[in-house]
């Protein structure tokens, strides 16, 4: 069984021997994925969609028709029980949304190990919550799928719990893509910088130089600016 680049990457941030769990699952790859290899002792599927679990059962039984698989209808984490898995997979929603599953249940959120998680969009503002909520980015992965780039986090609870800073540019482009720098992470910045000089270019078309977004869009272009020369002064 072959992953996609980006689902291979999850598969590796997951440690052998430990438990999973795929919210969001769809056809089930990546959890059949760690069954099939022996990393992953128990892996349990769950989907909110039942046509996407539909499809996961499928793939379970064209694997191996005679074991017994844990698929779960629900919401997010709903069907988990606390403490239940050791990592708990969220890949492919948005980040407001990932926010949103991890804040319905904190205790129960927290009762987890570990997370990987794979925001399609807002993965700043998804940064900032998990720092606000007591979460620690232990890694910042980069991942080339189709024509994106994917930010993939992996994320404990933290030791200790500060005052967090406000929502800004530092979360939508931390110096941690440096820390963790990969062969794509000089591609990422530069696309992002043209995106966002775009995004100025459009906001100063219509807007005068005060407004809130021209000044939020120049903070992140400031920034990653910044992050692309240290990039290159390594």
């Amino acid at each position: 069984m072959k992953l996609s680049n980006r689902l291979q990457y999850i598969a590796d941030e997951i440690r052998w021997g430990e438990t999973m769990a795929d919210i969001g699952t769809d056809h089930g790859f990546l959890p059949l994925y760690l069954l099939n290899i022996c990393k992953c002792p128990k892996v349990i599927m769950t989907d909110i969609s039942r046509g996407s679990l539909k499809k996961a059962e499928e793939n379970c039984l064209r694997y191996d028709s005679e074991r017994e698989y844990d698929l779960r209808l629900g919401n997010g984490i709903d069907v988990l029980k606390d403490g239940e898995v050791d990592t708990v997979v969220i890949a492919g929603m948005g980040g407001l949304l990932i926010a949103d599953i991890l804040d319905w249940d904190m205790r129960k959120s927290k009762s987890m190990k570990r997370y990987v998680l794979q925001p399609r969009n807002n993965v700043g503002k998804l940064r900032h919550y998990l720092a606000e909520k007591g979460f620690s980015i232990v890694k910042e992965g980069l991942v080339p799928e189709g024509k994106f780039i994917c930010e993939i986090l992996t994320v404990e609870k933290a030791d200790w719990q500060g005052e967090t800073p406000p929502y800004g540019a530092e979360f939508d482009y931390p110096e941690s893509l440096l820390t963790f720098e990969n062969p794509y992470t000089g591609e990422y910045l530069r696309r992002k910088l043209r995106t966002e000089e775009q995004i100025y270019e459009k906001i100063m078309a219509g807007s005068s130089d005060g407004t809130l977004k021209s000044k939020e869009c120049a903070a992140r272009i400031k920034q990653l600016r910044y992050l692309i020369e240290r990039l290159e002064e390594k």
